[in-house]
């Protein structure tokens, strides 16, 4: 999975430690400044990893002293009670990066889990799972690289590399054609989607010439009518009231795609633990 750049790794993890650490961390001062020590994460749940490059950074940018010996990869299956990486330097670095370099750890590996069970709900259809925007802000381009992590695909990554057409669009447009068309003089190459309601709509979509449609709230029998009547001219992406019980039904009306906003929202972060090795 390719990462994000780098960059943005590292602003994400310098706006971390300055929520975190501020002025500094008044605690760690209770350690003696020479101390050193060993320490050791573990993961108290079955989980799939994700996060590396972030703990990696965190600690770099506090203490390049800091090493690190990561036991696991990204986007790897582990056990419950798992040793995910252990560390070494000065007592004080150790303390003060716990927090910032689990709570990216937890988050990420959060997703990458919930990513993972989605796409084995669906396994064997042939549809991709796409998250959304739905993301916690400053932090969408480090969950969509753990939905990647967790077998499941992304959407656009913003506002600002692919269109999607929705309703209020279209009203303020005129309607779907007119939409299309612009979108497709303003930006020539960037992807067309246009969101639609009802088997009339999709009719509208795909006259327009819309690259993929997204068929907003459809019933499992409108969703095998899209899907015949659209007949390969675009792709076609389910979306909105999705669930687990409803998941695998949807996948086998033959849409390619389902997004799904759970992928990266209401994520219930892996339960880890960081211990001083004695």
């Amino acid at each position: 999975m390719r990462l994000p750049d780098s960059a943005a790794i590292q602003a994400q993890v310098r706006a971390a430690l300055a929520e975190d650490v501020g002025s500094g961390d008044i605690t760690a001062t209770l350690v003696p400044a020479a101390a050193c020590a060993r320490a050791r994460v573990i993961s108290r749940e079955a989980a799939v990893v994700c996060g590396s490059a972030w703990v990696d950074e965190v600690f770099r940018q506090l203490d390049p002293a800091v090493e690190i010996q990561w036991r696991v990869e990204d986007g790897q299956h582990i056990a419950e009670q798992t040793i995910v990486f252990e560390l070494s330097g000065p007592v004080r670095s150790l303390l003060t990066g716990e927090r910032s370099a689990l709570n990216f750890l937890q988050l990420l590996s959060g997703t990458a889990t919930r990513c993972q069970h989605y796409a084995d709900l669906v396994a064997g259809t042939g549809v991709k799972l796409l998250d959304t925007r739905k993301t916690i802000p400053g932090l969408r381009t480090a969950q969509k690289y753990a939905v990647r992590c967790g077998g499941c695909y992304n959407h656009r990554g913003g506002l600002f590399d692919a269109f999607l057409i929705k309703e209020n669009h279209i009203r303020a447009c005129g309607s779907i054609a007119a939409a299309v068309s612009t979108a497709h003089q303003s930006a020539a190459g960037k992807p067309v989607e246009v969101e639609v309601e009802n088997l009339q709509e999709l009719e509208q979509a795909l006259a327009a010439g819309a690259d993929r449609i997204m068929l907003d709230n459809f019933g499992l029998a409108a969703l095998r009518d899209a899907v015949a009547l659209c007949a390969g001219r675009a792709e076609l992406e389910a979306s909105g009231g999705i669930t687990e019980q409803s998941l695998r039904e949807i996948a086998d009306t033959g849409v390619d795609f389902i997004s799904i906003g759970a992928l990266t929202k209401d994520i219930r972060a892996l339960d880890l633990s960081m211990r001083l090795l004695p």
